[in-house]
């Protein structure tokens, strides 16, 4: 593709192209205008915003993902200009700068004790073997919404202390919140930001129904935790705790389930590199869970605002004001970072991905949590699933922000 083809705006000419277009694409924006304007894509729901500056190279994404002070979050992290009430409702911590970003993470980081987290070591393993019992038999399935969506899912869930009826309600919420207007999420004839906010505003209900329950309680659920958790006397509001449930939901649901179901799809097409890992499982799996998350980035993208005249990446300067975007996929198959960037290496070593975001105060929360469960989910599969392979393409989200899969028929 020549660079005047390419537009990273147009989700429906763009982003439904095959993968390997896709990617040689931002091959080129690399290699010939890695700093590159685009025009934003008209919409009736939203005024088009002024455009903004394509951040290709991985070096430059992780430049402003330091500088936070510089290419700050609090003007929104996507790509569109959002009321200031939607970006923190929907966008939580990842929507805020400092100091407000550092007192929500804070609080919220207490809640997760060490009693906690050995907790959910635990429960990572009990879920995934459930997943495993409950297909082994079948010998085929959807392995999006019986395998790959399942854990996170239940994990988050009861994270949370939601009941087990309304799984199934987080699951679509979530669909529709991170759909893009998919329509197989949101019929093409609806608003899709009615529906969007629809969908949020059902999370945050739930969420709110379940912490009046455990204010002044006790438990070793995070909910109850969050709603208990002070700090020199600091407390977080009922809508903070809901805007949290609602990015946890986001970021810790679908980027899992995202990257799990890539995974199989790359070990389908690189069956010398599923028997690697089976041969050598453990010593393998820091490296393989990794190399799974940078050639999938669950995460195509987050913006970034500049926030004074002057500011630099590389050879370029900013105005105050300017839209940048990090492209989290683009950078992670950089030619001067990675050796055979397209290829699926699970010895990857090093890996200097940034498929949990980049280095500074926006570094993923949960990067550890998913790193156990793709763990987890694959020794399950692998050992308990012999030859179990994607019996065709994955379906993917059509969407330039989450690199989803909806669908991929798998059998063993």
């Amino acid at each position: 593709m020549e660079l005047a083809d390419i537009d990273l705006s147009d989700v429906e000419g763009f982003w439904t192209r095959p993968m390997a277009e896709r990617e040689a694409a931002f091959a080129t924006l690399r290699r010939d205008d890695p700093i590159r304007f685009f025009a934003e894509a008209e919409t009736e729901l939203l005024p088009t915003g002024p455009g903004y500056w394509a951040i290709t190279r991985h070096a430059d994404v992780m430049e402003a993902s330091r500088q936070a002070d510089l290419f700050c979050s609090g003007k929104g992290t996507n790509i569109p200009d959002l009321p200031p009430e939607f970006n923190e409702f929907f966008g939580s911590m990842i929507n805020l700068d400092d100091p407000r970003h550092a007192r929500l993470r804070k609080l919220v980081s207490a809640g997760f004790t060490p009693r906690m987290l050995a907790k959910l070591e635990a429960d990572v393993q009990t879920a995934a073997t459930a997943v495993a019992d409950d297909i082994i038999d079948k010998g085929s399935c959807d392995f999006v919404p019986e395998v790959a969506a399942r854990l996170p899912l239940k994990i988050i869930c009861d994270m949370m202390a939601i009941p087990e009826s309304q799984h199934d309600f987080v699951f679509d919420q979530t669909n529709i919140i991170l759909s893009q207007g998919d329509p197989e999420y949101i019929p093409e004839d609806a608003n899709i930001l009615e529906a969007f906010l629809t969908a949020g505003a059902n999370l945050a209900m739930l969420m709110n129904e379940v912490a009046d329950t455990r204010r002044g309680s006790t438990g070793d659920d995070l909910t109850t935790a969050l709603v208990n958790a002070e700090i020199d006397g600091d407390r977080l509001t009922p809508e903070e705790i809901q805007s949290f449930f609602v990015l946890l939901c986001a970021a810790g649901n679908e980027t899992t389930r995202t990257a799990i179901s890539w995974g199989l799809h790359y070990f389908t097409e690189n069956p010398d590199q599923r028997q690697r890992w089976v041969d050598d499982f453990d010593p393998l799996a820091p490296t393989a869970v990794e190399e799974i998350v940078r050639l999938s980035s669950p995460v195509v993208h987050f913006r970034r605002t500049v926030t004074r005249d002057g500011a630099r990446l590389g050879d370029h300067e900013f105005s105050e004001g300017d839209k940048i975007v990090l492209w989290y996929n683009s950078a992670n198959r950089d030619e001067l970072v990675f050796d055979d960037p397209d290829g699926f290496d699970i010895g990857r070593d090093p890996n200097n991905h940034v498929g949990f975001g980049g280095p500074g105060p926006h570094f993923c929360l949960g990067a550890h949590l998913a790193r156990r469960e793709i763990t987890v989910m694959f020794r399950e599969l692998l050992t308990r699933l012999p030859g179990i392979h994607a019996t065709a393409a994955p379906d993917r989200l059509r969407s330039n922000f989450i690199n989803g899969v909806k669908h991929l028929p798998c059998a063993w």
